[in-house]
């Protein structure tokens, strides 16, 4: 089983307790960027493009440990920019696992080898390399030639040392389902833990604007690529959340249950979009407007988005909440989707959607609207 059943217990007495006293609106994962600072310019990421001043500023170790205190949910991610290019991370780690929270550091890996003499193995603890996909295509999406290799290495390390590793994708419009099916057996042939998959989300400060995925597209995709999976593919992630990317639960964005906090604050109203900022999560959950951000709001923003900072935690409410929920999210752990029509998807060549760019070679790291009929 990919997830510990110390995190999945966590979570569903956290979930249970929290829908047991009546509370509708809390967070199940802290989004805790602790800077913007990257060693790669991602074409699809919208999350580092800011003046120097703003990529020097980072939260302190304090700051970060505060975050988790004031809100105190089971889990915490700390994405950025690439948070291996904090000093302190190590220090912020140690104190979110002394705080029993299961923390999962996301990283391109690129510095992973030079500082993994810096942290300790723990179950409360896992590196989530950012991969997404088989080296071209990886190399491509980041835009740097070389970086799979490299992230390749860390993975093999980390595993040799003792840490949880687990696998972090963002596919675009244009990605082979047959090379993520390929992905998948090269991931669990390096001993990773688990692997996540989202569709990326069309950031408007991302500089490529040219292959973000509408929801018929992200649908068709995942169906092709999720089902008739193999026995052996393990994901880190709710079973619910794939099925509804697959296309088989429709669900509404939970865009509080993955908060971000980063050096602005509380970002309003979730980890994608920027429209403000709070001082505390309280204030986020009373100021921020909800009806107007989800699909059904008709926001444009929100129109396509299937991105798992705000669906999953639906999708983890939803199994916790119930014994129908329950019982489905067991099902579908176990489950290989057998599905004959979709084989046929695995047939049609893929198109990509990609203009040829050039890309940075490396030897050593460096510090929409709805879419219908596609």
């Amino acid at each position: 089983m990919a997830i510990p059943v110390a995190q999945m217990w966590a979570v569903s007495s956290y979930v249970l307790k929290k829908r047991m006293a009546g509370i509708k609106k809390y967070p199940l994962v802290l989004m805790l960027e602790p800077l913007f600072r990257c060693n790669l310019a991602c074409a699809g990421c919208g999350k580092v493009q800011y003046p120097p001043h703003i990529l020097k500023k980072q939260l302190t170790v304090e700051e970060c440990l505060a975050a988790m205190d004031e809100i105190m949910c089971p889990i915490v991610c700390v994405p950025g920019g690439e948070p291996l290019l904090h000093k302190d991370m190590p220090k912020i780690i140690e104190g979110l696992v002394e705080r029993k929270r299961f923390v999962y550091l996301c990283t391109n890996a690129l510095e992973l080898k030079n500082r993994i003499d810096e942290f300790k193995p723990s179950v409360h603890f896992a590196f989530a390399v950012h991969l997404d996909g088989q080296r071209e295509h990886h190399d491509y999406s980041v835009c740097r030639d070389g970086s799979y290799d490299i992230a390749v290495e860390g993975i093999k390390e980390a595993r040799k040392r003792g840490f949880r590793v687990i696998t972090n994708s963002t596919l675009f419009d244009g990605a082979d389902p047959n090379s993520a099916r390929a992905f998948f057996d090269e991931m669990m042939g390096m001993g990773v833990e688990g692997m996540t998959i989202s569709p990326g989300y069309s950031y408007e400060k991302a500089p490529d604007q040219d292959h973000f995925m509408g929801r018929a597209k992200t649908r068709k995709l995942f169906r092709g690529m999720l089902s008739n999976r193999k026995s052996s593919w393990k994901f880190n992630m709710s079973p619910l959340f794939l099925e509804f990317l697959m296309g088989e639960r429709h669900y509404e964005c939970t865009p509080w249950g993955m908060p971000c906090f980063s050096i602005f604050g509380w970002q309003k109203p979730c980890y994608l979009m920027q429209e403000g900022y709070a001082d505390s999560y309280q204030e986020l959950l009373d100021s921020t407007n909800w009806e107007n951000y989800g699909a059904s709001s008709g926001n444009p923003k929100c129109a396509n988005c299937m991105v798992s900072c705000g669906y999953e935690a639906t999708a983890v409410m939803d199994g916790f909440s119930s014994w129908k929920g329950f019982f489905a999210m067991a099902k579908g752990t176990f489950s290989l989707y057998k599905d004959k029509a979709a084989l046929k998807l695995l047939e049609q060549p893929a198109k990509p959607a990609q203009r040829p760019a050039p890309l940075v070679k490396i030897k050593e790291p460096e510090p929409a609207l709805e879419e219908v009929g596609v």
